[in-house]
């Protein structure tokens, strides 16, 4: 199931009550409602955590935890992928988003230097701020949205991956009685299309008992 693979790599939230920014926190790192591992709290979370990994800005864990409680999802993941951006990171990230704000703003980019290091993009900041976090937003949104999608699509296809395994795992007799189960399930929530079937059953069987009487 996917959640047991996101428990395994999901940051711990006693360990990010000791991060000293986090700290003011407190006990809502362990509020159950913002740790819950559902198709639609993980995927959020993926959406706040991306988005706020390409912004360009100190603190981006308190900006992402403000995120998770915010949209009441998944506050650990959202936090945990903010380390997306690291000092090796960055430079490469930002100097990217920095060429998405130039070219939807129409102006030249700075030609990329010999080496991205974390002081060329503190002067970048400086230099051509405008471009840089006009690219990392709109970056930030493009790719927190395309995780979202791509998180329910996953969880959708595990989660129906797995259910087959579990059928092939049925004996014979009880399948039968999951299939009746089943048809039973959705004669009731579709009477008319179970109306139909019984129609077309005897519709049928009204021309083969016509055939049978035209018969010499």
């Amino acid at each position: 199931m996917p959640r047991r693979i996101i428990k395994k790599y999901m940051p711990d939230p006693k360990k990010l009550q000791q991060q000293k920014s986090l700290r003011f926190l407190g006990k809502i790192l362990e509020d159950p409602g913002l740790l819950h591992l559902t198709r639609r709290s993980v995927a959020t979370a993926f959406m706040v955590g991306i988005f706020c990994a390409f912004i360009p800005v100190p603190f981006q864990m308190v900006l992402a935890a403000a995120g998770a409680m915010l949209l009441h999802c998944n506050l650990p993941i959202s936090i945990g992928l903010v380390w997306i951006t690291n000092p090796v990171t960055m430079p490469v990230m930002f100097y990217g988003t920095y060429l998405v704000g130039a070219w939807i703003l129409g102006v030249e980019a700075q030609p990329m230097p010999d080496e991205l290091t974390l002081e060329w993009l503190g002067q970048l900041l400086n230099d051509a701020w405008i471009p840089l976090y006009l690219g990392s937003v709109v970056t930030g949104i493009v790719m927190g949205v395309l995780s979202n999608i791509g998180i329910r699509l996953l969880w959708r296809w595990q989660v129906s991956k797995s259910w087959k395994k579990r059928q092939l795992r049925i004996p014979k007799p009880l399948q039968k009685i999951v299939d009746i189960a089943t048809e039973k399930s959705d004669q009731v929530l579709n009477p008319t299309k179970s109306a139909d079937t019984d129609d077309t059953s005897a519709t049928q069987q009204d021309s083969r008992t016509k055939k049978h009487d035209d018969e010499p």
